[in-house]
């Protein structure tokens, strides 16, 4: 039996693993645990050991501790969901670091400006600190979530051919051929 992508029973049409199938699942899972893992960082640093805010800081502080408990939920669901495509990724030998890293950029950073823009500013669930300047506090955020989306940017550069792919894909060239098979770029 020959190895390399084409000898896993997983790949081609029969409800197994494209070339960019395992492309989108590493960076799902690195989007997820990137957002899981900066989540879940957000609540024990900010949250619980410096009491700073609670994610939704417009009711009681019992009210607030259940919004706690439920963005730390989210943030736990987000990093198993990761780790079991990983552990699939892996097992099928489609795993890539690069893609993953980006992946995983970019659930960081979108966790970053969204909470520190959408959550901070527009809906206001609440701010990074109260009783001093906000200033400092959100230019911070801001700016190590724009650091991450840019270095994200740069993880992209290395593989070109991965968002070429998908795209392509996505578009309909080279879709697979009857025997099961993605082109090679």
């Amino acid at each position: 039996m020959a190895d390399g992508p084409d000898a896993n029973p997983r790949n081609g049409l029969n409800g197994g693993t494209s070339t960019c199938g395992a492309v989108l699942r590493t960076l799902t899972a690195g989007m997820l645990l990137g957002l899981g893992v900066v989540a879940f960082a957000d609540e024990v640093i900010f949250h619980q050991i410096l009491h700073w805010h609670h994610f939704y800081d417009k009711s009681t502080t019992d009210i607030g501790l259940v919004s706690d408990g439920l963005f730390h939920a989210f943030s736990w669901f987000a990093t198993v969901a990761a780790l079991l495509l990983i552990v699939r990724l892996v097992r099928d030998r489609a795993f890539n670091g690069l893609t993953f890293t980006a992946g995983w950029l970019v659930g960081a950073g979108f966790f970053q400006l969204y909470d520190g823009i959408v959550q901070h500013k527009l809906l206001g669930l609440h701010q990074i600190r109260y009783g001093v300047e906000l200033l400092p506090y959100d230019a911070t955020w801001n700016v190590i979530g724009s650091a991450v989306r840019v270095g994200d940017s740069c993880s992209h550069a290395t593989r070109p051919a991965d968002v070429v792919m998908i795209t392509s894909y996505s578009m309909g060239v080279n879709r697979p051929r009857a025997a099961g098979r993605l082109r090679r770029w």
